[in-house]
Order: C-alpha cells, then sequence, then structure tokens
C-alpha cells in the first residue's frame, strides 16, 4: 500500500516538474528569444525594387543615410554624462556624507528629489523654467537682451537636464559605499600627516571605485538609450528615432521597421559588451584591508576658509538648481491658467481648478462669433484623459510589478533548492536575460512580432485594440525581472538552511515550506520589489512611447501630450496647471512608497515598538489614548 502511494506521489511530482519546465520554457522563448530574433532577422530579409531579398540593403542604407548621425548623438550624449553625472553625483555625496557642510540634511533633501519624480515629469519640470517661454528665460532676457530664447533644446538642454536627473544612483549607492569606510584608515592617514584632500584622493576614492565603475557604467547605458529628454528636448538620439519609425510604413520612407531593428541591435550590442566587460570587472575582486573593528566615518572639516566658503556655495548653487523646478512646479499648481501660461505668479490668482473641478471657456472665433467649449478647464482628477491615464497606468503597473515578483520568488525558490546545479544556473541565466538589451529593443520586438495572428499565442494579435494592454503588461514584466531576481535573491540568503531542514524533520512537504516558513521571511523584501518598480512603471515613457495606441496610453504619455493643443479652438486651457498638477501628484505618490519602502520598511522590529512606546507617550501627555 505504502509503495502505491509512493508511486503516485512520484509521477505527481514529475507531472508538475514537467508541466513548470514546459510553461518555463515556453514563456522564455516565446517572450524573451522569439520577438528579439525576429527583430535581428527583419534587419536582413529586406527585398530590393526587383522583389529578390537583399540582405545588405539596411546596412548600406545605414552608411548612405543619416542613420550615423543618431549613433553618434547617443554615443557623445552618453559619453558627456559619464563625466558630469560623475562630477555632480560625487560631489552632492560628498557635500552630504563627507565633508562638514551646514544644513547637509536639508542639502541632502534637495539632492535626493529626482527620487520621487523622473522621466517625462522631471524633463516637462525643467522645462517650464527654461525653454522659451520658461520663467527664467523671460527673467534672463530681461538681464540680457540679446539672449536666445531657444536655448534650452538640443544637446546642451538634454546634457544639463540628464546630468541632474541620473544623480538618484549616486545618493543611494555611493552614499552607501561612503559610508561603510572605516574611518579608522582616515584617522590612521590623517596620524601620518596626510592633508584632508590628500586623504580623499587617496585613501577614500580607491574604496569607491568599484562602485563608480558600476555607476558609471549604468550611466553610460542610461545616456545611449535616452528617451523621454532627447525626445521632448528636440535632439536626434537613437530611441527617438526607433519609434519614429516603428510608427512609419514603407510608403513614407524606406524600409522603416528594418532601420529601426537595426538601431535596436546596434544598442544591444553596446549593452551587451559593456555589461559583460562590468561583470568581468566585478569578478576580479576588489578587495580593501581594513582594522578587525570599524568604526564610524566622521565627517571631515575642511579647514581652508576660503575652500571651505567655495564648497558651502558651491553645495547651495546645486540645491538651488535642484529644488527650484520642484517648488516652481508645486507653487504654479495652486495658480490660475492665465498666471501658469504667463509665467506670473500672483497671490490673488490661487485656486484648485488645476487638481478639482470643471470650468467651461467663452473665445471669439476668427468669424467674430463668441463659442464656448464646455469643461476646457479642468483639473487632474476631473478630466477624462488624465484620469483614464492615471487608471491605466496604475493597473498595468500595478499587475506587472506583482506578476514580476511572484515569478521570481517562485524561480529563485527553485534556484535555491537546487543551487550549484545547471539547471537552476540556467534558470537565473533566462530571468537576467532581458538585462543584456536595451528597453526600447524589447519593446519594439514586441510591436513587431505580436502586430499580427501569431502562431505562438493561438493566432491572438496582441497589438490590437485593447490587446496592446496586455501585451505592455508583459513588456512592463519582462523588464523588471532582472531587478526583481537581484534584490529577492538577497533576501533569501537571510533565510537559515536549519529552518527549512527543522520543516523537513517535521514531515512538511516543500510546498508548505516555502508557503509557512521561506516567503514570511522574504515578503518584506518581496513588497519593498513591488514598491520600487510600481514606481518606476508608474510614470514610464519609453515603453508607452513604443506602444503608444489610444487604448493604450499611459500616464506619461497622457502628461507628454497634455500641453500640444493648449488653447487651440478654445481646448485645455490649463493644460499647464494640469500638467504641473500632475506632477506634484506623482512626487507624493512616489514620496509615499520611498518612505514605505526605505523609511518604515527598513525599521526592525525593536525600532518600531521603541518608536510605538514614544508616540504613545506623545499621546498620553495631551490626554489621547489614556485608560479611564
Amino acid at each position: 500500500m505504502q509503495a502505491a502511494v509512493g508511486r503516485k506521489s512520484i509521477s505527481l511530482s514529475a507531472v508538475w516538474k514537467v508541466f513548470g519546465a514546459a510553461l518555463f520554457l515556453y514563456l522564455f522563448l516565446g517572450f524573451m528569444v522569439f520577438p528579439c530574433l525576429n527583430t535581428l532577422t527583419s534587419v536582413f530579409t529586406e527585398k530590393d525594387a526587383a522583389g529578390n531579398t537583399d540582405p545588405l540593403a539596411v546596412i548600406r542604407f545605414f552608411f548612405a543615410g543619416n542613420m550615423p548621425t543618431f549613433l553618434w548623438n547617443s554615443v557623445k550624449l552618453a559619453v558627456v554624462l559619464v563625466i558630469t553625472v560623475n562630477v555632480v553625483g560625487i560631489s552632492i555625496v560628498l557635500l552630504t556624507e563627507y565633508f562638514d557642510i551646514r544644513g547637509a540634511k536639508i542639502l541632502r533633501m534637495g539632492y535626493m528629489t529626482t527620487l520621487i519624480y523622473s522621466g517625462v515629469a522631471l524633463v516637462t519640470g525643467y522645462q517650464f523654467l527654461y525653454d522659451s517661454n520658461g520663467m527664467l528665460t523671460t527673467w534672463l532676457r530681461g538681464l540680457f537682451p540679446g539672449m536666445n530664447r531657444q536655448w534650452f533644446t538640443g544637446f546642451n538642454a538634454v546634457v544639463f537636464t540628464m546630468t541632474f536627473a541620473c544623480t538618484s544612483n549616486h545618493a543611494l549607492f555611493l552614499r552607501n559605499a561612503i559610508r561603510s569606510i572605516d574611518y579608522n584608515t582616515v584617522e590612521a592617514a590623517r596620524n601620518l600627516g596626510a592633508k584632508p584632500f590628500k586623504v580623499l584622493f587617496r585613501v577614500v576614492m580607491p574604496t569607491l571605485l568599484p562602485t563608480l565603475f558600476s555607476l558609471t557604467v549604468m550611466t553610460f547605458i542610461t545616456g545611449l538609450c535616452a528617451m523621454s529628454a532627447p525626445t521632448l528636448l528636440g535632439y536626434n538620439s537613437i530611441n527617438p528615432e526607433i519609434v519614429r519609425l516603428a510608427g512609419s510604413t514603407p510608403a513614407d520612407e524606406a524600409f522603416p521597421q528594418a532601420r529601426a531593428a537595426l538601431l535596436s541591435v546596434i544598442l544591444a550590442m553596446f549593452t551587451i559588451l559593456l555589461l559583460t566587460f562590468l561583470n568581468h570587472y566585478e569578478r576580479k575582486g576588489h578587495y580593501l584591508s581594513v582594522s578587525k573593528t570599524k568604526a564610524k566615518l566622521v565627517k571631515q572639516k575642511i579647514q581652508n576658509p576660503a575652500a571651505n566658503v567655495l564648497a558651502h556655495i558651491y553645495a547651495y548653487l546645486l540645491f538651488v538648481i535642484y529644488m527650484t523646478p520642484v517648488v516652481m512646479i508645486i507653487v504654479f499648481s495652486f495658480q490660475n491658467w492665465p498666471a501658469v501660461r504667463a509665467k506670473a505668479l500672483n497671490i490673488s490668482d490661487w485656486t484648485l481648478s488645476n487638481y478639482f473641478g470643471v470650468q467651461d471657456y467663452a473665445y471669439t472665433r476668427s468669424n467674430g462669433k463668441i463659442a464656448t467649449r464646455f469643461g476646457a478647464i479642468s483639473g487632474v482628477f476631473a478630466n477624462e484623459k488624465t484620469v483614464g491615464g492615471i487608471r491605466l497606468s496604475f493597473l498595468l503597473s500595478a499587475v506587472a510589478a506583482a506578476l514580476a515578483c511572484v515569478i521570481v520568488v517562485v524561480a529563485v525558490n527553485y534556484i535555491f533548492r537546487h543551487r550549484g546545479k545547471k539547471r537552476s544556473k540556467a534558470v537565473e541565466a533566462c530571468l537576467l536575460f532581458p538585462w543584456l538589451l536595451p528597453t526600447i529593443l524589447i519593446c519594439y520586438s514586441y510591436r513587431i512580432y505580436f502586430n499580427g495572428n501569431v502562431w505562438y499565442v493561438f493566432g491572438q494579435n496582441l497589438y490590437y485594440k485593447e490587446n496592446v494592454r496586455l501585451l505592455i503588461i508583459l513588456a512592463y514584466t519582462v523588464v523588471k525581472l532582472p531587478f526583481a531576481l537581484r534584490m529577492i535573491k538577497a533576501a533569501f540568503y537571510a533565510i537559515d538552511d536549519e529552518l527549512e531542514d527543522a520543516a523537513k524533520n517535521l514531515g512538511a512537504s516543500p510546498l508548505v515550506t516555502f508557503l509557512r516558513v521561506k516567503l514570511p521571511i522574504v515578503l518584506p523584501s518581496v513588497l519593498a520589489v513591488f514598491a520600487l518598480n510600481f514606481n518606476a512603471l508608474f510614470t514610464e515613457y519609453d515603453m508607452g512611447a513604443t506602444f503608444q495606441k489610444s487604448e493604450g496610453t499611459t500616464y506619461a504619455m497622457v502628461i507628454q501630450s497634455m500641453c500640444q493643443e493648449e488653447g487651440r479652438d478654445g481646448m485645455n486651457m490649463n493644460a499647464s496647471g494640469r500638467r504641473c498638477a500632475s506632477t506634484v501628484f506623482i512626487m507624493i505618490l512616489s514620496g509615499l512608497i520611498l518612505y514605505l519602502v526605505y523609511g518604515v520598511g527598513a525599521r526592525d522590529l525593536a525600532e518600531r515598538l521603541e518608536r510605538r512606546k514614544k508616540w504613545k507617550a506623545r499621546l498620553a501627555k495631551i490626554g489621547i489614548g489614556k485608560r479611564q
């Protein structure tokens, strides 16, 4: 009898393993490999005028046309950003964590504002200040009448915007690296007579090199694959050109799809090469000897008075650059539409119309007749398109972030159960595969491959009407798998093997052990990954632009197009004000999520109990919460 039960359980287990392996292989091949292979092969399957396949047609066109210009522009942007982002990023970390600068806590808050708004929201914030009719441009024009109002366009504008937008990684990772420095090494160097700046460059900076190298590679890739800033500021780089070509037809220009595919493949080659180089560098290992008892880093005073003054001026100048867009966007989100469009602040013009409520607008047509545009002045939460974009982005982002976490948790559990085996390494490599490819390549491949009756998805067209929403969810999920894997895998390392052994000894099955023992331990990290992924996807622009359709218009695309028809025939009269209010909404939502992840979520149980005790004591002092 026992032998029969054993054979039954073994056969059921084997069926589940085969089913799981088949499902994983189906998803990996169908939603990672096949679409990208289709993009690659499309480059070499174009036909000439006679209808014959010409594998080199697109490549010849590449060298004869202006495509190398887009490639060079992206490479130039990436190289310049490596310099500017590192200079500013290292500066803000040293000014707030290493040197003794007055008001460092306030400065840190200003420098980290890019964590709560980024992408299209950040770019439109900078446009609000610096474009041809921007506040600061108008002010500078008054001081310098000969100044060009169109200065904030093209390469210089993109570099300026992305320099400050891309320092968020330095604010997170380089800050952690400099906080982990052993102060004993710094003190030893000073006792040997080394001057403060010599200690910085000879002792401190070498310990930061591994982190700086990683940040440099990621900054280069970010510049190479930039999308929102070049699109909105008018710079001809690769990603905007890929999106433009993806929406063209052979009737408009020569083989646009194949040209877009070639540019995507070139981006992929750059990304693979850089990530391979980074992985090789990390595998070499970089270890520094430190004392057995680490001492907390003590901030260093700048002894030279002149250098100290210059450091403070530089620190607060950066603070002004970071904070001015944030403050102006918040202030003007409460101004009425004439004040916002005129960029003129007036205390009497305070209103909530950019957030709530709907008003009609009466205007005079060209023929002299009065016309009324109903609902032309509407707030974020009263405008149908804006609310629709918020609702759609919220749903797509939540589903994709949750799906990525579920897939990775199951996969990581499998990896740890079979660690050291080839199959576990294969599963991990498959989940990291999207990291080798630019986001634009994955999304473009999805758009082309699934825009038809594809046999792999049972003859369905996933780019057709509302089906595009499923396609966006799939793209969101695939793009976020590598990040989720790195974070959740680190959480699994914290699980004590003895807990799993104890569960087995008590007769618990692997499934029960996972649900009752492992999952509760890693759940806080899983929720943190979900929150961060949701935060990034909610205002995501690159994928939304690639999949742009009326049925799949995400919140970022609504913000981007909000001012295109502002004032035309009395439509969207307060689009600029509504855009400011939308950015404020994004800041609040992102800030809340970051607080829950890095604030509340980062506290251990003892700290939470202590804080709860303090709050009870405070409430008791004012007569709240006392027992009768």
